[in-house]
This record gives structure tokens, sequence and C-alpha cells, in this order.
């Protein structure tokens, strides 16, 4: 977790170093999300690029198992019901990505839209009762299996994070923290990821406050970040 207040006043102490205007609560609640998304997101696609290289012996420096350990934070495993063999996704709080699918130690395989449709009209590679299959169909976010009958299955998967919330009350006309407000949130983030946080809102912020010199300082800064992660 990184702190919410912590991470706004850094934003409104970088953004007003020279002067060059204020971003209110609002704005930086929208930016703040975004970052949160963007980061996140990087996690696995800088997953997939540090797998294919060679790995590091040393525990607390080998990026696959650091990014592992960041998204290890946001699995679940839970019970996903179907009504003719089909379940929505949406149900699951924060749905994000599908890990594995599997009922009573059966283990479904995962199969493209294409391949879904094609398998069961192939004598070698039809669904059966021992391996059935499934595919998640993104357009209506819902899971559809077949080769066997279901009524619930076991499904790990992966959540969004929660949406930051910077909570506030207006004491004349200025908006002040309140970190007892009931929909106070922070970052679901690792707390490594806050130097790269903070620069993803100043660049969504350099829009805003249209200071392209804001946006540009730190663009630079989060993509310096970026080559030492992966030096």
């Amino acid at each position: 977790m990184i702190d919410v207040d912590r991470i706004y006043q850094r934003v409104l102490l970088l953004a007003n170093k020279e002067q060059r205007g204020y971003i209110t609560p609002q704005e930086f609640n929208l930016f703040a999300n975004q970052a949160q998304m963007d980061v996140f997101e990087q996690y696995f696609y800088d997953l997939n690029q540090f797998r294919m290289s060679p790995g590091n012996d040393t525990m607390h420096a080998d990026m696959v198992d650091i990014l592992e350990e960041k998204i290890s934070a946001f699995e679940v495993t839970t019970e996903l019901g179907l009504t003719q063999n089909a379940g929505n996704l949406n149900a699951l709080p924060r749905f994000y990505r599908l890990s594995s699918v599997r009922r009573n130690n059966i283990i479904l395989e995962s199969v493209s839209r294409k391949d879904f449709r094609q398998f069961p009209n192939s004598p070698l590679a039809a669904p059966t009762q021992e391996r059935p299959i499934y595919m998640v169909d993104t357009i209506n976010n819902t899971l559809q299996v077949a080769g066997r009958r279901f009524g619930r299955l076991e499904i790990d998967y992966i959540q969004s994070p929660r949406l930051a919330n910077w909570t506030y009350i207006v004491v004349g006309g200025k908006a002040l923290f309140n970190g007892t407000a009931n929909d106070r949130q922070d970052f679901d983030l690792h707390p490594s990821d806050e130097p790269e946080l903070v620069m993803k809102i100043l660049t969504l912020a350099g829009f805003t406050l249209k200071d392209s010199n804001l946006y540009q300082q730190a663009v630079t800064e989060d993509n310096k970040n970026i080559q030492q992660e992966k030096q």
C-alpha cells in the first residue's frame, strides 16, 4: 500500500515548484487512478519481457520474482456459478484477468475463441468429460465451458487495484485531507512503485496545467526509472 495523502502532497509540491498551478482533489483522484492502472498493467508486460531474459540468482534482485510478488497481492481464489456452462465474470469483484479454472481436481484447459468453436467438431481435439475446455469471452466478459456440465467452478483470478481516493473537507475555502473518511483509499501498489506513480500523475497533470515542461520532465524521469529497473 502507498499512502494517498503522501502522494498528493508530493505531486502538489513538484507541480507548484515553479508556480505551475494547482491540482484539485478531483483532478488528482482521476490522474491517480489512471496512473495506478498504468503501473499495474505494466507488471504483466514487464513479467513477460523478463521471463525471456536470463534470471538472477540473487533473491532480491531477480525481476521475475519481484514482479510475481507484486502480482500475487492481487490473486484471489473463489467459486463462480454457471448457467448452461457459462459464468458471468462481472460478478467477480474487480475482475481483471483469469489465471486457472478447475473443479474437483479436474483442471480445465484454456483455449482461444476460435479453438473453442472448432474443437467440438474435431475427432482428436474435441473436449471430453476428462478434458473439458474453457474460453474467456472478453466482449461479454463471460467464461464458457465445453466437454462437461458444471454447476460451479473453482477459479483463480487477478483483481484490479482498488480506486485510490484522496478524501477531504473544505475549511476556509481550502481542501484539507480527511484521513478518517470511510471512503478514503490508499494506493494498492507496492511501495517500490511510489516514484513511478508520482511521475505518471505529474505527466497527466502536465496536460491539464498546459505545462509542456512539467509533462516533459515527468516523462523523462519516468523513463529513467524504467530503464534503471531493466538494467
